[in-house]
């Protein structure tokens, strides 16, 4: 179990971030949901959940309990110990639409600290975190990914409204940028799935996630 004062931020608040936000809660994890629409956010707030797979029931209640807290505000990104970019990359002439990730490593560049982990969900093609990801989240902290701090991705597996394969029991793929960030990566999610699978390169992982979606 993670310490009472593990902070988890999860970038992104739609049917991927939610259910690993209040997963996370559940868990023990004090939560920042960071989403950077405004309307989305007060709704959260009120405790109406958009996705099929947070009751209403759940959300309300990592909220009285503190747990959980969506925000639109990046500084209560601050002293995060691992943060999840879980946000959307749809198509665009046939290839992601970075320019959500690409904000998102922005907004979280300048709250990265020695240790912490980050840990990319969005969809998108084999090379993101190294060749896209990475560069803006050094270049936006002055730290170096590896030496400073941990980076991974681990494609989301989200099936709206399937009650058989959720999150928790759904196998979950991970893969570090090194040895360190994989087992760092690797604890974090084992926190909140049944069986994390570790991955041998990020490239393989990313892929993973492309071909599951051709399947689907």
């Amino acid at each position: 179990m993670p310490t009472p004062n593990h902070r988890t931020a999860i970038l992104g608040q739609g049917y991927v971030g939610l259910p690993l936000a209040i997963r996370a809660a559940q868990a023990g994890h004090h939560v920042i949901g960071y989403e950077t629409d405004a309307a989305h956010v007060a709704r959260l707030q009120s405790a109406t959940s958009p996705s099929p797979n947070v009751p209403d029931t759940h959300l309300a209640a990592a909220l009285a309990n503190g747990t959980y807290t969506p925000t639109m505000n990046p500084s209560d990104l601050t002293d995060f110990d691992v943060a999840v970019i879980a946000v959307p990359a749809p198509l665009r002439d046939g290839a992601p639409d970075l320019a959500a990730i690409r904000s998102a490593a922005r907004t979280l560049a300048p709250y990265i600290r020695p240790g912490c982990a980050v840990v990319l969900e969005s969809t998108t093609y084999p090379g993101t975190t190294e060749e896209v990801l990475k560069p803006l989240l050094e270049s936006g902290s002055g730290l170096a990914a590896g030496p400073d701090f941990h980076l991974g991705y681990s494609p989301e597996r989200i099936d709206p409204c399937n009650r058989t394969w959720t999150l928790q029991n759904n196998p979950k793929l991970v893969a570090g940028l090194d040895t360190p960030s994989l087992k760092a990566l690797t604890a974090f999610y084992r926190d909140l799935v049944d069986t994390v699978v570790e991955v041998p390169t990020l490239r393989d992982a990313e892929l993973a996630k492309l071909i599951e979606n051709t399947f689907r």
